[in-house]
């Protein structure tokens, strides 16, 4: 099982990548799971034809928790199940305490031994890896992290805060830093920032994302430019990437 988190700043365009390599996966016959640790809940949107998923949190400040896995749940595009954990109410609780609460969740109902994914994605909030947000790469969920940045100063500067705090994680057992997706944003000289950033930290650029008018095209229709146009550049490119990761993971 690949089992992969993705973290950056925020806006960078976590979700966005996520999505789309979780489409990626799919459309190459894989069984995937979205797992969406964010409060604001849209990590999995565009898998779902623009419909928000009901977070796990909501259930759980109703004080209804959910006894199946389809109450939590949702099939998106290429038959991947996605779930968010949502969080607290805006200035009444710790967000990070969502993502734990949601994996307990996840572990009572046995997710994993019921669904039997073959890729595990999770979009983590943020360059906050502390708490529950650091939850993701405990052993026993994600194996390693991709760090999604541009050339941008504070994309840069988030990359390497999460990068040295998974580096101090890693004598826990926790999961590694697999490389870097770079999610162009076309600043001056961006990708020689980002391969100095990378050779400093012995890190791979494993990803090359171009800035895409096709992404935004099918996002606004609620969809993954995957599930728009398979054949387009944009989608082959993380198609390419689903397969190097998928490689490199066997």
């Amino acid at each position: 099982m690949l089992k992969l988190a993705i973290y950056g700043k925020g806006g960078i365009g976590k979700s966005t990548m996520t999505s789309h390599l979780a489409a990626a996966f799919a459309s190459l016959g894989k069984k995937v799971i979205q797992i969406g640790c964010d409060p604001k809940a849209d990590s999995t949107i565009n898998l779902l034809h623009g419909q928000p998923l009901k977070p796990v949190m909501d259930y759980l400040k109703e004080g209804d928790e959910p006894d199946h896995l389809e109450d939590i749940s949702q099939i998106g595009y290429g038959g991947v199940l996605c779930i968010e954990t949502g969080g607290p109410t805006p200035g009444l609780g710790c967000a990070g305490r969502g993502i734990i609460a949601t994996f307990n969740l996840l572990e009572d109902l046995e997710l994993f031994e019921t669904y039997q994914p073959d890729v595990v994605l999770y979009d983590v909030l943020g360059d906050v890896v502390c708490g529950g947000f650091a939850a993701p790469i405990r052993e026993g969920y994600a194996e390693d992290v991709l760090i999604v940045t541009s050339g941008e100063k504070m994309a840069l500067y988030a990359a390497n805060n999460i990068y040295t705090a998974v580096k101090n994680f890693e004598d826990r057992g926790y999961a590694k830093v697999k490389g870097l997706i770079l999610n162009h944003r076309n600043v001056i000289n961006e990708e020689e920032k980002v391969a100095q950033f990378a050779k400093a930290r012995h890190l791979r650029i494993i990803g090359d994302i171009p800035r895409s008018d096709t992404i935004i095209q099918y996002e606004d229709q609620g969809m993954t430019a995957i599930e728009g146009d398979i054949n387009s550049e944009i989608s082959q490119r993380f198609i390419a990437l689903a397969k190097e990761l998928l490689n490199e993971g066997s």
